[in-house]
């Protein structure tokens, strides 16, 4: 796999915005990949950019009704990644807040 099938895409939300002023980065990423594929791929795709430590949930997919069809979302796995003191941060999240 290369690092653009690993990183699906950042999740913004709320609580991730305020983790981005520590460091703190949450992407969904690919069921199959590793704690260490995810840090490879994340030092790749954005330059100057050194890794802590990556933490990983398996999010499960929640019941939901349309009318009287039911049905479920689709299970991901998201991966909040931690960046050095001395990395640089991430542009794409620095123009969020």
């Amino acid at each position: 796999m290369n690092a653009h099938e690993i990183i699906i895409r950042p999740v913004i939300t709320e609580k991730s915005m305020a983790g981005a002023a520590e460091k703190k980065y949450t992407f969904e990423v690919a069921d199959k990949a590793t704690k260490v594929d995810i840090a490879k791929a994340i030092a790749e795709v954005f330059d100057g950019v050194k890794v802590a430590k990556v933490n990983t949930v398996h999010v499960r997919g929640r019941m939901r009704r349309q009318g009287r069809f039911v049905g479920y979302t689709k299970s991901w796995k998201k991966a909040i990644v931690t960046l050095t003191a001395d990395s640089k941060a991430i542009d794409f999240f620095e123009g969020m807040m």
